[in-house]
């Protein structure tokens, strides 16, 4: 892209401006002058001119509005929210990313008012239901004619505003609503839910759907590439797109951390945002005073030290402390941030002693409370759930989560804002959506478990709930206190509180419910290769693509650098040991099946672990665990493969110093002289283990002293010098019994192989110097290699292949005839978004539904919708037992089916991500008449979760009503509508206060 002359500044807004093109079109024209508090970038499409009256509206670069507004505010616009203004005027999309509370409502606002006043509709989406709610309210108090359409409720669907979920505007485009032709703007909330992986596909189909006359309004938290996404939208709807970007907080911020099990506060960042070391090295000091502190006390508190770290012992007391201390010096109201929903519920019990409410609040609170029960029946009033929480809420306190009863959660946010909660205890859902700033936000952990390992929060996730702390125009500056519990470095730290927010990234993938809405769509105007074509996920891999070609040129340079003596042989020898790599990782997937090596997996076996390309040498078995199913959760960090595998072996490995064991990942590091490193035991999944050795050594009962693993390290340090060759391995075929005619072929092929390495003339090179500059080129050659045939394969073949490979799956079951034409079952596959529609669709026809009652149904329903895990174990009545199996049994033939048509798919993983039986039982009791005060004493599951779950179900069968009418099945579609009914009463179903 060109630089263009740089455009005169505007003074009044201190901001920038910038036009950019989407790649590949040429005329481009930037221009940046940096300002305080804003900037503006615009990408615009090739050949395209602007035919505003710039007296009115300024120009592309440089927007103003000068005319009558269609709203007007009491307070005075921030330059962001003008700019952003003056391009909703010139009737263009704008990306408004702005931190929390910085006021990006006002211009969602803007554009509805617009509307109101052009005689137009307006949508407005949001990522959740409860978001949806809470908009709702909030824009009826400013809107007259408002609506809403969630999969839950639906009020006044011919308004000229609507408020509703992403998921309801792109079933919406795809079924051609005729509501669209009247709609001049779509306002998308929280847009960086699109990285989302689940659901974030839905905000990209809806995009790329969208007709050209429609324009967009995007909300976003900040996120470093704003501009990329401005780019892709000009680039799909050719038509311009502002960025306006602002860092700008309106109430500082200071961040504290405070260390468990010490006391005092450390600032580390200051409102100008500058880190503090010295305060930050004080800090240090106070755990190295610990640890010194905990030596010399008597050695019979086993392991007392891990309690305080961990914060089970000390934690609870640190909370109050810290909680106590904010109330003392004013700083309420305060939010304390937990990533465990169980634990703000323990933290928040912890706080019996407190009371921060007055006599005169304490009665405000028992009569909304009271009012609010009121569109409760009589049974459920007197839930434990709802009981307990009254004498917290009265001396304000009070739990947010998803887990908690729909009522008490809007109780929560609507004393919350009335100032009559002070002290809040909340998940991070909290963070998201509406603005409900507190004076002081803390952290009572820095580390969340992600689903995969314990990681440190992301800067991203960090900018989001830190930004909750700071009232507008109420207090001077806002503070975060972060609690830690072991030494951090300080460049994590800086880079977590002064970190950038992070990229907007595509998490595209193709849904079968996509495609076929797609093959079914008569206009034939977009076709799935038009989506794929289309998307984020592509545009941003086709930015990347130079970056590439930049890569690879400076490989060949340092390539041609190198010395070109004995090219062949190198080329030679490193074809060979690839070979071998290959041909030992096909062997490797057959020997570490679980009832092949199983057997072998005995403590003290040593075994060669490499993940990718990250080699951790070898380590010894401890110890071999069946991974539990939903309790997975718990284990630490751990080295996972990305095709699972169901076992883990505990190993102990040599990772580097200062690994942590409790929390942070262990790094690897290889046993090599005069590398110092140290042994953790590391929980490792099946597939990762690339070599067994014949060898096995003892291993001490008790390896938590450092001793016992020291000598662990020196007895493998032993064992290689004493094979310098590399440890004997098992073989396969004689010591492990495997006479698999394919198998012995591959072991025989790995023989030849190295047999080959071995008297391959570099292998007996002496020249170290020489070798390891033939191992570089080898390398660099290689890279090479794979840099460009990533640039060849382009994404959109691999979505093609993709695409292909599910239009079989969709032939082999009859979703589709061979010519791709929509057949019956695929027509009712369109209509179902909520639960796995291939599987569901599958019952339909085979007949499983059928000789089911409406209260089983309702059961069986359950199991497709996505929530929480139960850890019990789930035991049924035989009217559920054997649809469960029938339907365990459709799950793995559709698993077999696409395994079979070439899509990476593990049977039982598919099997047991699509069936959820942890609420059959619940749901059954509830169709068939139980009270919700019966069917929560069956799970351990929360009971937001099961409301959550009740409402979602409802949702589905619904869906299938609609199905089961779309083709012409009566019969189907009374008994789907008989289950939904079924469901429909008290607190399951009760209003939402905010409608």
């Amino acid at each position: 892209m060109e630089e263009s002359p740089t455009l005169g500044k505007r003074k009044q807004h201190e901001e920038t401006s910038k036009v950019t093109e989407p790649p590949k079109e040429d005329n481009a024209s930037k221009k940046r002058n940096l300002g305080r508090t804003c900037v503006h970038e615009v990408a615009v499409p090739s050949g395209h001119s602007s035919s505003k009256d710039e007296s009115i509206h300024g120009t592309l670069l440089n927007p103003v509005y000068n005319a009558e507004m269609a709203k007007t505010y009491q307070f005075n616009l921030d330059p962001f929210q003008e700019v952003s203004i003056a391009c909703l005027e010139r009737n263009e999309s704008v990306l408004v990313s702005a931190h929390t509370s910085a006021g990006k409502t006002a211009v969602a606002e803007y554009a509805i008012a617009m509307a109101f006043r052009d005689k137009q509709r307006v949508i407005y989406t949001s990522p959740l239901k409860a978001l949806s709610n809470q908009k709702y309210r909030e824009l009826s108090q400013e809107f007259s004619d408002v609506g809403l359409m969630t999969g839950d409720v639906t009020l006044s669907p011919n308004a000229s505003c609507l408020v509703m979920t992403t998921e309801i505007l792109r079933g919406m485009l795809y079924r051609g609503s005729e509501v669209l032709k009247e709609v001049a703007w779509v306002i998308f909330d929280e847009i960086h839910y699109m990285k989302d992986r689940e659901r974030g596909v839905v905000w990209e189909e809806s995009i790329i759907f969208l007709p050209p006359a429609i324009k967009m309004v995007f909300l976003s938290a900040t996120m470093s590439n704003a501009t990329e996404f401005a780019e892709w939208i000009c680039n799909i709807h050719k038509q311009p797109c502002h960025v306006v970007y602002t860092d700008f907080r309106p109430t500082p911020l200071q961040h504290y951390v405070f260390p468990m099990g010490g006391s005092g506060l450390y600032l580390v960042v200051d409102e100008n945002e500058q880190f503090r070391e010295e305060n930050f090295m004080k800090l240090q000091d106070t755990f190295t005073r610990q640890k010194l502190g905990d030596g010399n006390k008597s050695g019979n508190a086993k392991g007392s030290g891990r309690i305080g770290k961990g914060g089970n012992a000390s934690g609870g007391s640190d909370i109050y402390k810290i909680v106590k201390m904010v109330m003392e010096r004013k700083f309420q109201p305060v939010i304390i941030f937990s990533f465990s929903r169980r634990e703000c519920e323990q933290h928040a019990m912890s706080m019996s002693k407190l009371d921060f409410n007055t006599r005169e609040e304490k009665d405000v609170v028992e009569q909304v409370f009271r009012n609010a029960i009121l569109c409760l029946n009589e049974e459920d009033r007197n839930l434990p759930a709802i009981e307990l929480m009254l004498p917290l809420l009265q001396r304000g306190i009070a739990v947010h989560h998803s887990g908690l009863l729909p009522i008490i959660k809007e109780l929560v946010e609507l004393l919350f804002q009335e100032g009559l909660v002070k002290a809040l205890f909340a998940t991070e859902t909290f963070a998201m959506g509406l603005n409900m700033p507190a004076k002081t936000v803390v952290f009572t952990s820095f580390k969340k478990w992600d689903g995969d390992s314990h990681r440190h929060v992301g800067s991203g996730e960090y900018i989001q709930m830190s930004g909750r702390a700071g009232r507008r125009g109420k207090d001077e500056r806002g503070i975060c206190i972060i609690m830690i519990d072991e030494q951090m470095e300080m460049n994590t730290l800086k880079d977590i509180v002064l970190g950038k927010p992070a990229p907007l990234v595509s998490t595209f993938r193709l849904s079968y419910y996509s495609i076929l809405n797609l093959m079914s769509r008569a206009e034939g105007q977009f076709t799935a290769e038009h989506v794929i074509r289309n998307s984020f996920h592509q545009f941003q891999y086709e930015k990347a693509v130079p970056d590439i070609g930049n890569k690879v040129s400076k490989l060949e340079e340092e390539a041609a650098m190198l010395d070109a003596t004995g090219e062949a042989e190198v080329a030679e020898y490193h074809k060979l040991k690839l070979e071998i790599a290959e041909v030992e990782k096909k062997m490797m997937a057959e020997i570490t099946r679980p009832e092949r090596v199983l057997y072998f997996l005995l403590p003290g076996r040593l075994v060669k672990i490499r993940e990718g390309v990250t080699d951790w040498g070898w380590g010894v078995v401890v110890n071999v665990v069946k991974k539990p199913p939903a309790a997975f959760g718990t284990l630490p960090p751990s080295l996972s493969s990305s095709h699972g595998g169901s076992y883990i072996v505990d190993t102990l490995l040599h990772c580097s110093l200062g690994s942590s064991e409790n929390g942070s990942r262990p790094k690897p590091c290889p046993p090599r002289p005069g590398e110092k490193g140290e042994m953790h035991v590391v929980p490792v999944q099946l597939p990762l283990i690339s070599a067994l050795s014949k060898l096995r050594i003892s291993v001490p009962s008790d390896l938590r002293p450092v001793e016992a693993r020291q000598s662990i390290l020196l007895a493998v340090q032993e064992l290689g010098k004493r094979f310098p060759q590399g440890l004997p391995k098992l073989n396969p075929v004689k010591d492990m019994g495997i006479e698999d005619p394919e198998f012995v072929e591959l072991v025989n092929q790995i023989e030849k192989l190295e047999q080959k390495l071995l008297a391959h003339p570099l292998h007996k090179s002496q020249d170290e110097c020489q070798i390891r500059c033939f191992q570089r080129k080898a390398e660099v050659n290689h890279e090479i290699q794979q840099l460009k045939s990533k640039m060849r394969d382009s994404q959109l073949q691999k979505f093609r292949d993709e695409l292909k490979n599910r239009s079989r799956v969709l032939k082999k079951l009859g979703h589709i005839d061979a010519d791709g034409v929509v057949q019956l079952k695929g027509r009712a596959a369109c209509l179902i978004d909520t639960g796995d529609e291939l599987l569901v669709t599958e019952l339909m026809f085979n007949g499983t539904f059928n000789d089911l009652d409406h209260h089983q149904i309702a059961a069986l329903s359950s199991c497709f919708i996505p929530g929480d895990r139960s850890t019990e174990q789930i035991q049924l009545r035989a009217e559920l037992a054997k649809p469960l199996q029938q339907l365990q049994e459709s799950a793995r033939r559709i698993a077999e089916i696409q395994h079979e048509c070439k899509l990476e798919v593990n049977v039982d993983e598919y099997v047991e991500a699509a069936v959820r039986p942890f609420l059959m039982d619940v749901i059954y009791c509830w169709s068939k008449g139980a009270s919700f005060a019966e069917v929560v004493q069956m799970t351990d599951i929360f009971e937001g979760s099961i409301i959550r779950l009740a409402r979602r179900l409802d949702e589905f069968l619904n869906q299938l009503r609609a199905a089961a009418h779309a083709v012409g099945e009566a019969h189907l579609e009374n008994k789907f509508g008989a289950a939904s009914e079924s469901l429909h009463r008290g607190i399951m179903f009760a209003n939402s206060l905010y409608l």
